[in-house]
């Protein structure tokens, strides 16, 4: 299932933000390389192709939203590669899993949660960074997307809102946070980036029904860490 967005004409794009330029990129992440294996799940490359990634992305680097790479977006913090939101997404449905509810920890400038939002997912995002979340909420308005947004310290998760079928990381932390796993339903999907800098793995972590956790690992990633505490500004 997917969430029809609306698409304002600056959405659409000219130039290196054309449909062509990002038909280029879906090419490139299903095609994949030796360092990252190619998508192959078609919603997310349909989505990743349709979410307008330069509106996420300061004006002055539109021209290279569709790069397959990181990006700064302010507060030391930044885009992730689409390669790598296709992936830990990707994870999301590995096996036939279908889930509904996803909490993201670590909004950014809303593009992650905005792929979920398009997959059609309830999406619940917690962002520590006060105006890093006020701006994702305006894009996230503007494309007519319903994501659950809350400025709060991202270890601690969305308690009152659980069980989530799904949980997203998007930044780092040297071991799984605990209070992350307790929010997954039996059954549920993990996904999240473990480890010190320089040796981080992005990590696929299932709940059984009994409530043990079982884990793989998909890639080695570099991601910013996972910090407690709220930021106003």
């Amino acid at each position: 299932m997917t969430a029809r967005m609306r698409l304002q004409p600056e959405a659409v794009g000219l130039g290196m933000t054309s449909q062509r330029v990002r038909d280029r990129l879906i090419e490139r992440l299903r095609a994949g390389s030796p360092q990252t294996p190619g998508i192959a799940d078609e919603r997310v490359l349909n989505a990743i192709r349709t979410v307008p990634r330069h509106l996420f992305v300061d004006e002055a680097l539109a021209t290279r939203a569709y790069e397959d790479t990181a990006l700064p977006i302010g507060h030391g913090q930044t885009i992730s590669q689409p390669w790598v939101v296709a992936k830990m997404t990707e994870a999301l449905f590995a096996d036939g899993r279908q889930p509904a509810k996803v909490l993201e920890i670590g909004t950014g400038s809303g593009y992650q949660g905005a792929i979920l939002a398009a997959l059609g997912l309830e999406v619940y995002t917690v962002e520590r960074i006060g105006e890093l979340l006020r701006v994702a909420r305006k894009r996230f308005r503007t494309l007519g997307l319903n994501v659950r947004s809350k400025h709060d310290d991202g270890r601690i998760g969305w308690p009152e809102a659980a069980p989530f079928d799904a949980i997203i990381v998007t930044a780092a932390a040297p071991t799984l946070v605990d209070a992350l796993s307790a929010q997954l339903a039996p059954g549920g999907t993990l996904v999240a980036p473990v480890g010190a800098s320089g040796a981080q793995s992005l990590l696929r972590l299932r709940k059984q029904a009994d409530g043990a956790i079982e884990a793989d690992t998909l890639a080695p990633v570099v991601f910013v860490p996972l910090l407690s505490g709220i930021v106003d500004r």
